[in-house]
């Protein structure tokens, strides 16, 4: 392989984050808000109180211009994998392109017929038919997410899958190991359900801000009791899901967890940190310098939601770099963890193996090619080392995903807070009493984004520089473009999605400040 100048993997990654954090704006609300809406039409159709319909109309234009802008972003993204990400769309593509595929077609044909009738058909179909339409967009909408969350887990536990090595491209064996992966399963449900929470933050912020202005109490009140109990729930089952995500983590990504909680030496009954501040002055895992200038930490909190063992050993930084240690599977097994530099050996000869292989089928030596695809399939679980530069590579930046992983389980707690409470005073029909309350729930909408964001930061920088987890790392995968045609592409996408947020916020605010308009 031809090498790759690493500024272009560098403004090639920056374009692709650029896009997925963009279209991450968009997407938690279209899922939080739509189960929203879907609940206050349902309160319309069995109580037939017009109020719910007025309200449901109201938070409906609001989910309708976000809608809008998410999918435009959501189509670069999906081109980007061809125009930036060649060698990774060709390696993987049989894989990589059927949950892509099957997303199209929830998106495009079950989505965009039923969100028709949702905004244009009040009057046109009856409630109960409106009703469904309704209900399936939401779902239509879930389903679009489960096809991008497969592909996502796949790119992390790649499963499901055997390496052609006359095709050189990896190829689908079980279409429901894919789709049914642990990984898969947990990823999926929890985005979806901090989706709940960013719906319901939104919802609570903007009906707060109502009650500060003396506007609409009626209908904020409903808004913010539908919004704490989504809220709520989202907030506690993403609680739920984040440890099975953290568990799998352990078990599959063990970098990734160390550089979430800035574990460089291993130890058995490993705290969990709760507020730490890192050291600037640790550099590398192999120096003596305190990674932390102060921490606050749970005695074996990690230990316990890693292997849901008080005792179990968790390994560092370093210790994953040095191996020898007793690293756990899904199944259960267990095998003792090669270092870093052994699996780069391991990895070139992987690489060897496959050169060799296709040397021996071209002269038709079908014995020595098939010796050479034993060795092959043996060293493939290490095929991505062979082509890192070194071994320090595998380690990810670990104050950026330190920082964003404590950072968003803080507001994730919140949160939890904050829907409790509201949802508690609203009830108690004494919220708008409680104005520190109000604007602190207004400040929740940026937070929560915020948070959101966050989370993504820890998925994906955290298992950097793997594209592909141990199979592939992002400078294998980048496609061999012009440096200025990527900074050009990125600039004109920076300005394109500035512009639209810009967009989404002006029009969202004009429709807030507008109110909600008379039923129809």
């Amino acid at each position: 392989m031809d090498e790759i100048p690493f500024s272009l993997v560098d403004l090639s990654r920056a374009q692709f984050a650029l896009t997925a954090m963009y279209h991450w704006l968009f997407v938690p609300l279209t899922l939080g808000l739509g189960l929203i809406i879907a609940i206050m039409e349902t309160l319309y159709y069995k109580t037939g109180n017009p109020e719910w319909k007025r309200t449901t109309q109201f938070w409906m234009k609001l989910f309708g211009v976000n809608f809008a802008i998410g999918i435009a972003t959501g189509l670069i993204l999906e081109f980007e994998f061809g125009t930036n990400w060649s060698n990774y769309s060709w390696f993987v593509g049989d894989i990589f392109g059927a949950p892509l595929a099957i997303e199209g077609i929830f998106a495009f044909f079950m989505e965009s017929t039923f969100i028709t009738i949702m905004f244009f058909g009040w009057n046109k179909v009856g409630k109960g038919f409106h009703l469904a339409s309704t209900w399936l967009t939401v779902a239509g909408a879930t389903l679009s997410a489960l096809w991008i969350l497969v592909a996502n887990a796949w790119m992390q536990f790649p499963d499901g899958m055997v390496f052609n090595p006359d095709t050189m491209r990896n190829e689908m064996a079980d279409f429901w190991a894919v789709l049914l992966s642990p990984v898969a399963i947990n990823k999926f449900m929890h985005t979806v359900f901090s989706c709940w929470i960013v719906g319901g933050a939104f919802c609570l912020g903007v009906s707060a801000w109502f009650l500060l202005k003396g506007k609409e109490k009626e209908l904020s009140l409903k808004s913010i009791r539908i919004a704490a109990i989504v809220g709520f729930m989202g907030a506690a089952l993403t609680a739920l899901t984040g440890d099975g995500s953290a568990q799998q983590v352990a078990l599959r990504q063990p970098m990734k967890l160390a550089a979430m909680e800035g574990l460089y030496e291993g130890k058995s009954n490993a705290g969990l940190v709760a507020f730490g501040v890192l050291n600037p002055a640790k550099k590398t895992y192999n120096d003596s310098i305190d990674p932390f200038l102060a921490k606050i930490e749970i005695p074996g909190m990690l230990s316990l939601l890693s292997f849901r063992d008080v005792t179990a050993f968790v390994p560092g930084i370093s210790d994953i770099m040095k191996g020898g240690f007793e690293q756990r599977a899904f199944d259960g097994t267990s095998h003792t963890a090669l270092s870093a530099e052994n699996r780069m050996i391991k990895g070139k000869e992987a690489i060897a193996a496959l050169s060799a292989y296709r040397k021996a089928k071209s002269e038709h030596n079908d014995s020595l090619a098939a010796l050479h695809k034993e060795a092959l399939e043996i060293n493939y679980p290490h095929f991505g080392y062979g082509f890192l530069p070194s071994k320090d590579a595998i380690i990810p930046p670990v104050p950026l995903v330190f920082y964003a992983f404590h950072l968003m389980v803080i507001l994730g707690l919140f949160f939890l807070g904050i829907f409790l409470l509201t949802g508690y005073l609203s009830w108690k029909k004494s919220l708008h009493t409680y104005r520190w309350l109000l604007w602190l729930s207004v400040l929740g909408i940026p937070l929560v984004w915020l948070c959101s964001e966050c989370g993504w930061v820890v998925a994906e920088v955290g298992r950097q520089p793997w594209v592909i987890q141990d199979i592939m790392p992002t400078y294998a995968a980048v496609s061999n473009l012009d440096t200025k045609s990527v900074i050009i592409t990125f600039c004109l996408f920076a300005l394109l999605f500035t512009g639209l947020l810009a967009a989404e916020v002006s029009i969202l605010v004009k429709q807030i400040r507008k109110g909600p308009q008379e039923i129809h």
